[in-house]
């Protein structure tokens, strides 16, 4: 994408209602008025519903026309990334979508204790490297913010085609005693998939189904 492209789009992401541009500063200080007040910006009380690292935001949008009585906020740092998605919500409609741009640790500072109901990690980079370990967003210490911003009910959903972090996750679930509630190796192999898994296919997802590189889910809950 040209220099020029993205400059259009972060300026068309500025005149979008449903994208949120905080700065660090604002979120650090914890002056981010949304922060356990969502439900005003939504103008209801239905369950937040998030995407982290949501890319093109497909997977944000494309569960939010499943069932418009949830909220679903995509979060990314990179924001030409989902005016795609934000782009589409408005075009379509769709009022229960909301797209974040920020840094995803800070998420529990963008959302109060038990604020949300569900988490969506799509296709993350599996930070493969000993060093990078630290923004592997299935580590202890991302697992500590999902459990501190979720309801105790809530779940946290894995999709990926990477083995690794398949195997990393289900690995450190096990070992911290956290409840894993479905696991598949190969989603579109196995069946017993969630709905929402099978038909919600990304751009990314389709290339590596191109490649007959397996996708793989696990469905988990944070707390103990």
């Amino acid at each position: 994408m040209g220099s020029k492209n993205k400059l259009k789009r972060f300026k068309e992401n500025e005149t979008f209602s449903n994208v949120i541009q905080p700065t660090r500063e604002e979120i650090v200080d914890s002056s981010f008025s949304y922060k356990g007040n969502w439900s005003k910006h939504f103008g209801n009380t239905n369950p937040i519903v998030l995407e982290l690292g949501c890319g093109k935001g497909e997977y944000t949008v494309g569960l939010a026309r499943r069932d418009k009585n949830k909220n679903y906020i995509g979060i990314d740092i990179k924001g030409a990334r989902f005016w795609r998605g934000a782009k589409t919500a408005i075009e379509e409609n769709l009022s229960n979508v909301v797209f974040i741009r920020t840094q995803i640790e800070l998420i529990d500072q963008i959302f109060a204790a038990n604020e949300v109901s569900e988490i969506w990690i799509t296709f993350p980079d599996p930070q493969i490297k000993y060093k990078r370990t630290k923004h592997r967003m299935t580590n202890k210490e991302f697992l500590a913010k999902y459990k501190q911003i979720l309801k105790p009910e809530g779940t946290v959903n894995l999709k990926t085609d990477s083995e690794f972090m398949h195997g990393y996750t289900l690995g450190l679930l096990h070992g911290l005693g956290l409840e894993v509630l479905y696991a598949n190796h190969d989603v579109y192999k196995n069946s017993g998939s969630p709905d929402e898994v099978l038909k919600i296919q990304t751009f990314y997802e389709n290339q590596y189904l191109e490649k007959e590189k397996p996708i793989t889910y696990i469905k988990f809950r944070v707390a103990y």
